[in-house]
Parts: C-alpha cells; sequence; structure tokens
C-alpha cells in the first residue's frame, strides 16, 4: 500500500486502486518471457513499450501510456487492490527463488524511488545522507542508504516513524521545524552540511529547508511533488539536482534484487503491519494515523 490513503481520507471514489503489487501469473497469454506460475513484481503505470523511454527502462517516464482496459475489453484490472492485475509482459519483472513475496513487495515504493535517488547521486559508504520525512518512501531511504553503509541522519516529527527511523539505522532524528536546524546539521558534519539529500516529506516547504543542510557541491534528490527551489541557492552551492519517480527494472533489475537481500532484516522492521484486502478501510485508517511503516495487503486474506 502507497498512497492511495490520502484519496479515502478525502472521500474520493476509486475502483483501480493501487499501483504497486507482486504476484503469481494465471495467464501468461502469448508471452514468451513468463509462464503460468512464475513470482513477478508489477512495476506501475502500462508504458507503451515502444517510445525512447521505454526502450531505455524507463517506462514510469512513458508520454503513451498504454489503454489496457480498451485493448482487453476488460472494466478492470488496473489496481493492485485486486485478486487479478492485468500487465504488458515487459512490466513483469521475476523474484528469484530465494527471494520471499514479501520482501519483493520492498522492491516497488518501498526501496524503488530511493534506490534511484542514491545510484543517480553516486551515494557511498563514505557519505552522510540526509532524509528529509519518514514515511514509508522516507524509511525505505534509510533502508537503502544504511544497507550500502552510509550514515544517516532523518527529519521526522511523527512519534512513531522517529522510533522505527532509528531502528532501522538513523543515527539522529532531528525535529525539522527547528529554528537552529541548519547549525544542528553543521554541528554533526564538522561545520559543513550533509554529502547527499532525499527529500520525500512532500510538504511545501520543505525544499529551500532541505538544500540549506547540504554542503556546497553536494548533491540533492526528490521523491516528492510539492515545493520549489530557489534557483540563486542552486547555483550558489553549486548543487547536483536529481528528480526520482521510480526505478528501471530493465537496467537495474539484478542490482534491486541484490538490495532487497542485503536489506531483509531491515526490510522486516520497515513492514509494520499485514491486512486482508476486506480490511482496506481499516488499513487507510491506520495510514493517516502515521504510527506504521510499509503496509502489505493481501488479496486472498492470508499471508503470503
Amino acid at each position: 500500500m502507497c498512497t492511495e490513503w490520502q484519496s479515502w481520507r478525502t472521500g474520493e471514489a476509486g475502483h483501480e486502486l493501487g499501483h504497486e503489487a507482486v504476484g503469481i501469473v494465471v495467464d501468461a497469454a502469448q508471452s514468451t518471457r513468463l509462464k503460468v506460475g512464475d513470482r513477478v513484481i508489477a512495476m506501475p503505470h502500462w508504458g507503451c513499450g515502444k517510445c525512447q523511454a521505454c526502450r531505455s527502462g524507463e517506462h514510469i517516464h512513458c508520454t503513451e501510456q498504454r489503454d489496457l482496459l480498451a485493448e482487453t475489453g476488460s472494466s478492470c484490472g488496473l489496481g493492485g487492490y485486486a485478486q487479478y492485475l492485468l500487465k504488458p509482459d515487459y512490466l513483469l519483472y521475476p523474484v528469484p527463488d530465494d527471494i520471499s513475496t514479501d520482501h519483493a513487495a520492498m522492491a516497488l515504493c518501498a526501496l524503488g524511488p530511493s534506490f534511484t535517488a542514491i545510484e543517480r547521486m553516486q551515494v557511498s559508504a563514505a557519505d552522510t545522507v540526509l532524509v528529509s520525512g519518514c514515511g514509508a518512501v522516507g524509511l525505505g531511504a534509510i533502508v537503502n542508504a544504511r544497507t550500502i553503509g552510509a550514515r544517516v541522519i532523518a527529519l521526522e516529527l511523527n512519534p512513531y516513524r522517529i522510533e522505527l527511523a532509528r531502528a532501522l539505522g538513523a543515527e539522529r532524528v532531528l525535529d525539522p521545524l527547528a529554528p537552529n536546524l541548519v547549525d544542528q546539521i553543521r554541528a554533526l558534519t564538522s561545520g559543513y552540511g550533509v554529502d547527499a539529500a532525499i527529500e520525500t516529506s512532500n510538504n511545501e516547504a520543505a525544499p529551500p529547508v532541505v538544500l540549506e543542510l547540504v554542503r556546497p557541491r553536494g548533491r540533492l534528490s526528490f521523491v516528492t511533488w510539492s515545493g520549489a527551489l530557489p534557483v540563486n541557492r542552486i547555483t550558489g552551492k553549486g548543487l547536483d539536482i536529481f528528480g526520482s519517480w521510480h526505478w528501471n527494472h530493465d537496467r537495474l533489475g539484478t542490482q534491486m534484487m541484490q538490495r532487497v537481500r542485503d536489506a531483509r532484516p531491515l526490510l522486516d522492521l520497515l513492514a509494520t503491519h499485514r491486512f486482508a484486502l476486506d480490511e482496506v478501510s481499516e488499513a487507510f485508517a491506520l495510514q493517516e494515523t502515521g504510527r506504521c511503516g510499509k503496509v502489505l495487503l493481501y488479496p486472498n486474506g492470508g499471508q503470503s
């Protein structure tokens, strides 16, 4: 489960909920890549598979998304909160036998966006990484950074998520509203600032604050859709800026599967709650409180 609870909170109707899923192929149609019984990660969206973005594995950025309902004549099948899901085979990544279904599910929005951010920023064990916001994506960023040995400082207000961030390996979790936040970060980084930062909070006010916590010639990634940056500060600090929506399963699938293997103990902490599909309303209510990490939803009522 990802951000669908926000529509639930505002009362918006939706019959195609869910954009991240792991499942078993029950009908392979004419696919030559997959067969019935294969466990697969279903990547978000429905890229055309033909454009330059899709040919380079960046299906998430395809501007000509396929209309699968029109193609198949089905009235449903696009949402992951369901027993069955329609997907082009090139958007399905086989799950290795040694990785559990629950752990494979973490390769989607839990790890995926920040995996790309860390890869594009070339973060290493020598870096100090700031994670802004400790929702499920931010907590996944902590897991990604700690699994490769980087030092992590996080920003969060929710007490439950502060404790979970610490359990996942954040060295310090600071109040993002603290008036002396810049001074606190400088004190923790020899007066210089963090090497890299990942903004996940989706708070309109966060981007310019996070920018000031990064050292000169540092790196800043956004896994978010809100806020703005002052161009003069980007240029003045010489920062590299990245937008990271999801991960490239064609190019980086092997590396992601190894990240999942390496992170398994932390992933068990990150997935804090599990619900059956008919308990989805209770799951949404829990997510609204913020007292959870990643939440897993099981369409057949039981756990994997």
